[in-house]
């Protein structure tokens, strides 16, 4: 396309135009140039292209009149070519606008709004500085070398920079300074470059030096330090990641609070549990943990993990660690527990998942029972050093729903120790996650000791440093094997019993002997035997076969538990005056310290109380 002819036409340019040309014809006739045959290029083009510009400058006199007069005293050159007037950095004398190379340094650099200083040769002496420059350091003499002429950049350690700049011929940057120039405190980026300040004379004896700051050619080379002002940007980004770091410290300390601030200490567990927040640049998650005691010597281990970061994590886990408290009172199976956390999560946020373990033991059956959902597998370590996963069964993640989840269990007695973890623990982002668990593994094979000393090596040999970039939960609980002196506060006894009218007084006499070989106090001994008539009298009543009474000690209470074949589970209820049943479980409720019911896994119904052992007696003391 003929943009000449085009741009003829749109307006004002004309008059731009015509007031251009007089001003060249008025300065006198410009030679032509020339080709290299001799030829000028006017006579060299062809007759299509001579006749194309003639009818191009025809078009412009008819549109404008005023075209090929010289202007008029006092007519004004439009704002648009006001830089090519003789004041302009960049017009001649007589009007015309002048190439850029014919442009002085001082003229091409001195209009840059940015500070930079030019400096020639390996001591780096000053040879420009400008306005901008001087308004953000200070004035600054030409002549002398930097180190004595521009402080600033001594103290902002660029004088080596510099140098090895001028050795390789790149540029380097350095980002983000910080200067201080009277009370005004600013941000800078300094990028040096290598630029040719042309050839410098030769010495007396017509000797070439080569030397650094000097080319092969002799001639002489600088550096530009050209430093571009970047507070704001700095500002902001302090801003921000104080912003962030004080959204991080809520959400710290509302995981923290949502976490238990001490935990329940079991009878017949040892129990530790370490949670350790993501470094500076991770957002807090939602891993968790609890551990509750359900009654009867059985406690439920649970360990979960919020997908997602920051605040709103740290709420649903909150909401779920709430929840799995109240529905372990119901002492449910595991199962059924993670099936009511299902619909939970699901109402509490639908765009949110979570994992989660929950597991119960129970000293009298030496077993962990427990129902996963999406979460990591449980590390068992028997007595003997054998570690095994317990990872079957297992379901979906919470919240999805549709799911039906089962429970399984593993054997854990005495000796046994068993290890509940997130995620943060065993992944890796170069590395499968399962590479991560089988290496926990075989670290948790070697980790022994107390429960707080296997949380420290486990986090030691996977590791987790301060600057881990995910959070992380551990929960570690062992069965200890209790000899000498320890084995008698820790006891069992069970009877049989097959039903007809003599199974009371048997169950009578049998938690008489019982507890009087415990060497329990008298009145405690009393309140034994008449939990226990009680309930195996409401269970002979509302109950089926075959039925089972259990008496339990440990160090810190007297446990009566009695179970059959119904799976209907008695409640506390007023008896009226004129009833005559009602009252068992009314009375077990008033003497014993706790009581409750729970289904057992192979149909039918627990019942039991507790005692807690006075403070004076010989048990409680030992």
């Amino acid at each position: 396309m003929n943009f000449t002819r085009w741009s003829a036409r749109l307006p004002g340019t004309q008059r731009r135009t015509a007031a251009l040309r007089a001003a060249r014809r008025s300065a006198g006739p410009a030679p032509s140039a020339t080709s290299a045959d001799g030829r000028s290029r006017e006579e060299g083009r062809p007759d299509k292209e001579a006749g194309a510009a003639d009818a191009a400058r025809a078009d412009s006199a008819d549109q404008d009149p005023d075209a090929g007069r010289a202007p008029k005293a006092g007519r004004e050159v439009p704002a648009a070519r006001a830089e090519s007037t003789p004041d302009a950095p960049g017009g001649g004398r007589d009007g015309v606008p002048r190439s850029l190379d014919t442009l002085s340094l001082h003229e091409l650099l001195g209009q840059v709004p940015a500070p930079f200083v030019v400096v020639r040769g390996p001591e780096h002496r000053v040879a420009y500085v400008n306005d901008a420059y001087a308004a953000a350091f200070g004035v600054r003499s030409c002549g002398g070398p930097a180190r004595e002429d521009l402080p600033e950049l001594v103290e902002l350690g660029l004088l080596p920079l510099m140098d090895q700049v001028l050795r390789s011929a790149k540029p380097r940057t350095v980002k983000a300074r910080r200067t201080e120039h009277g009370d005004r405190v600013g941000y800078y980026t300094f990028t040096c470059t290598p630029i040719d300040l042309g050839p410098r004379a030769q010495p007396p004896d017509g000797r070439r030096r080569a030397a650094r700051g000097r080319d092969s050619r002799n001639g002489e080379r600088g550096v530009l330090v050209f430093a571009a002002e970047v507070t704001d940007q700095v500002e902001s980004a302090e801003r921000l990641r104080a912003s962030e770091a004080r959204q991080r410290a809520a959400a710290v300390t509302l995981q923290r609070s949502l976490l238990p601030q001490e935990l329940e200490q079991p009878d017949d567990l040892r129990v530790a549990a370490t949670y350790q927040p993501g470094g500076e640049d991770a957002a807090v998650g939602g891993d968790w943990y609890d551990v509750i005691t359900l009654g009867a010597g059985r406690t439920a281990l649970v360990i979960g993990d919020v997908m997602g970061r920051g605040v709103r994590a740290a709420a649903v886990m909150g909401q779920l660690r709430t929840a799995v408290r109240a529905y372990a009172r119901l002492d449910l199976p595991p199962h059924e527990v993670l099936q009511l956390l299902d619909g939970l999560a699901a109402e509490i946020d639908s765009s949110q998942i979570a994992t989660c373990v929950y597991a119960v033991h129970d000293p009298s059956e030496g077993r962990l029972s427990y129902a996963s959902a999406g979460h990591l597998p449980i590390l068992v370590r028997e007595a003997d050093g054998t570690v095994h996963r317990a990872e079957e069964p297992t379901g979906p993640p919470l919240g999805t729903g549709g799911w039906l989840h089962t429970s399984g269990s593993v054997p854990f007695g005495e000796g046994g120790t068993a290890v509940l973890y997130t995620d943060g623990l065993v992944e890796r982002r170069d590395a499968d996650i399962d590479e991560g668990v089988a290496a926990l593994e075989r670290a948790f094979a070697g980790a022994t000791g107390q429960p707080e000393i296997i949380c420290d090596r486990l986090q030691r040999a996977m590791g987790i440093t301060a600057d881990h970039d995910d959070d992380l939960a551990i929960l570690v609980f062992q069965h200890p094997a209790r000899t000498g002196g320890d084995a008698e506060l820790f006891r069992n006894a069970a009877l049989e019993l097959l039903g007809g009218t003599e199974a009371a007084p048997r169950a009578r006499a049998f938690a008489s002997g019982v507890l009087t070989s415990w060497r329990f106090p008298r009145e405690l001994h009393d309140l034994g035997v008449l939990a226990a008539s009680e309930l195996v009298a409401n269970s002979l009543q509302h109950g089926t076969p075959p039925m089972r009474l259990r008496l339990r000690r440990t160090d810190r209470r007297l446990i009566v538990e009695v179970t059959d074949g119904d799976d209907h589970l008695p409640r506390r209820r007023r008896a009226e005056p004129a009833d005559e049943s009602g009252r068992g479980i009314a009375i077990v409720a008033t003497i014993a310290s706790s009581w409750g019911t729970r289904r057992t896994p192979g149909g039918g119904k627990a019942v039991w109380c507790e005692f807690a052992l006075p403070t004076g007696s010989p048990a409680a003391e030992r």
